[in-house]
């Protein structure tokens, strides 16, 4: 493996043919990584840095920024590559979430690209005329479950408002790569060849892009997509307009319909009515520092939030780094904090519950109080942040995949993305030479239980309930000190809650943290990263009470520090990404 990801990585730097950009500093020494590999070193910068999932993205990113782009432009050119580079992960055809601190005005702001719903669908979209809800393998493929997708109408909103270089300008590499060609990655390729995807085999576009002649692309292949430079071309040209209402729309709303396996219900009013909304962060305290994520329809910043707060009277900076105690209490905050979110959390638009009320300290100071340092106290109950209501637990699939990436530019602006599709290639559906997503399956798919409707339950024009959670943290003086954020469905919560410890408590850098064994309780089993160090911990952990999985855990977190006027970076191991810097 390791010498197929040197020669991805050499077949890359021909390939791109971008000859103003500088490499990264360790790209050719790390190979596209899998759970247990060797740790990664910090990358140290001074002007502007960018970690992201893909070389081919950090690449263009960087040109971007040396070209007199900022953070917003090169988060542009990175989605676009990402598209082509990244096709399992994210794309044009599916939602986001970002958070940019503005340098100039001092100021937060968090804009929310989440797909929608069809207005001709309804709550009981997954469930057949008897009440029987569809199988997973049989939900997440094809017309029915792709939303509207809103990543590119968020990044156009963005950009008008503070873009620097020209919209059209931000889509010309990522086009002229898909038309020379690309050199497939490892990681896609053992994709690909594991069959992740229950129907990507049977749908017609994707099976031939993917499987051509039968047999999946391969590591270091080159592959031209020439349908989707004519898509960026076109919305280079004529904007996010091209996609919503233009001839791109016609093909994406077809190709729902036209689905070979579970037929959509989505419109051309449905594309030329989506709207990108900028939100309320979730912001929180955590000792001296102020921690901010998205709020909802994604649950990733609150839920975050709930961990944290609820670490923070049992001082885990006296503990050593993933120590059996400090694992334990970690779990517990977790399974407390997700008890809440199964139930509470849900695209506020329509629940009306103000998110406040979840991250309030004195109810997770009295959440934290059910916490036994000696004892697992099994299956978390909600709490009760609002008057009682009858609500259900939900049951939405959320499938571990999606991209993210951080972004420091010259002017000290800082950007964290969360990117993603749903599951590993979306729905299966291909149109303009992309893949579109699978995020109504993010809703839950029974909207009922018994006679107690579920938040999360599918409502036209209503966004899914997310996980992701790009972060950025402040210091007590408001300045920007870390900017984080994984895919890994909804693992990504303690994926980024552990940095954070990691880095805040335990004063990692953030290479480091990222590098560190993974833990997860998402308020059921614990779940340790199999062939890690954390292995030997089970039987203690057992004698606690912990029912413990040893299982592959496979974060990919990409972040940055603001350290003493320095920019130090962090690409997961666990992936394919890197880090570039000036």
């Amino acid at each position: 493996m390791k010498s197929k990801g040197l020669a991805w990585f050499s077949l890359l730097a021909i390939c791109v043919s971008l000859q103003s950009l500088a490499e990264p500093q360790r790209a050719e020494q790390e190979p596209e990584a899998a759970t247990g590999y060797e740790a990664k070193k910090s990358l140290t910068g001074s002007e502007y840095m960018i970690s992201v999932a893909n070389p081919y993205a950090a690449w263009i990113g960087k040109k971007i920024l040396n070209q007199g782009g900022n953070a917003v432009d090169a988060a542009v050119a990175i989605q676009a590559t990402l598209t082509l580079v990244e096709p399992q992960s994210s794309g044009i055809g599916g939602g986001g979430f970002m958070l940019l601190w503005d340098k100039e005005s001092g100021k937060l702001r968090t804009f929310d690209g989440r797909e929608t719903a069809p207005n001709k669908t309804n709550a009981f979209l997954f469930t057949d005329k008897f009440g029987k809800v569809a199988k997973w393998q049989d939900a997440v493929q094809g017309g029915r479950a792709v939303g509207v997708p809103g990543v590119l109408r968020m990044l156009e909103m963005v950009h008008k408002q503070y873009g620097k270089l020209p919209w059209s300008s931000l889509f010309t590499d990522a086009a002229k790569m898909a038309e020379l060609g690309f050199i497939v990655s490892p990681r896609l390729a053992s994709l690909l060849e594991k069959e992740i995807h229950p129907g990507l085999k049977t749908l017609a576009p994707a099976n031939l892009y993917f499987y051509p002649f039968g047999k999946p692309l391969q590591a270091g292949q080159k592959v031209i997509n020439r349908e989707l430079a004519e898509s960026l071309m076109g919305i280079a040209k004529q904007g996010a307009d091209y996609f919503y209402s233009g001839p791109l729309a016609e093909q994406i709303v077809k190709a729902v319909h036209n689905s070979e396996v579970n037929p959509g219900v989505m419109e051309l009013s449905d594309l030329a009515g989506y709207t990108a909304k900028e939100r309320q962060p979730a912001c929180g305290e955590y000792k001296v520092y102020t921690v901010c994520g998205m709020g909802p329809p994604s649950s990733g910043g609150l839920t975050v939030l709930q961990i944290l707060e609820m670490l923070e009277p049992f001082k885990l900076e006296q503990y050593a780094p993933n120590s059996v105690t400090a694992i334990h209490l970690f779990t517990q905050a977790s399974k407390l904090a997700f008890a809440d979110r199964n139930i509470y959390m849900a695209d506020t638009d329509f629940t009306n519950l103000p998110f406040a009320a979840l991250i309030n300290r004195s109810y997770l100071q009295r959440r934290a109080e059910k916490i036994d340092i000696k004892q697992d106290m099994g299956r978390a109950k909600a709490g009760h942040p609002y008057p009682p209501a009858a609500l259900g637990l939900d049951n939405s699939y959320e499938i571990p995949n999606t991209s993210h990436f951080s972004i420091v530019d010259k002017q000290g602006n800082v950007l964290s993305m969360t990117t993603s599709i749903e599951m590993g290639f979306g729905s299966g559906v291909m149109v303009g030479g992309f893949l579109l997503n699978n995020e109504m399956t993010d809703f839950a798919t029974n909207p009922k239980i018994g006679d107690r409707w579920l938040l999360n339950r599918i409502e036209p024009g209503k966004r899914p309930r997310s996980s992701m959670s790009p972060t950025i943290v402040f210091n007590n003086k408001n300045k920007p000190v870390l900017a984080i954020g994984s895919p890994g469905g909804s693992r990504i919560i303690d994926y980024v809650a552990q940095s954070l410890v990691a880095i805040l408590d335990w004063k990692m850098d953030v290479q480091d943290a990222i590098n560190l064994p993974k833990v997860v309780n998402r308020n059921r089993d614990t779940e340790l990263e199999i062939g890690t160090s954390l292995e030997k911990l089970k039987p203690a952990l057992e004698m606690l009470g912990h029912k413990v999985n040893l299982v592959p855990l496979n974060s990919g977190l990409h972040g940055i520090e603001l350290r003493d006027g320095k920019l130090i970076g962090g690409a997961d191991p666990r992936r394919e990404g890197v880090v570039v810097t000036n």
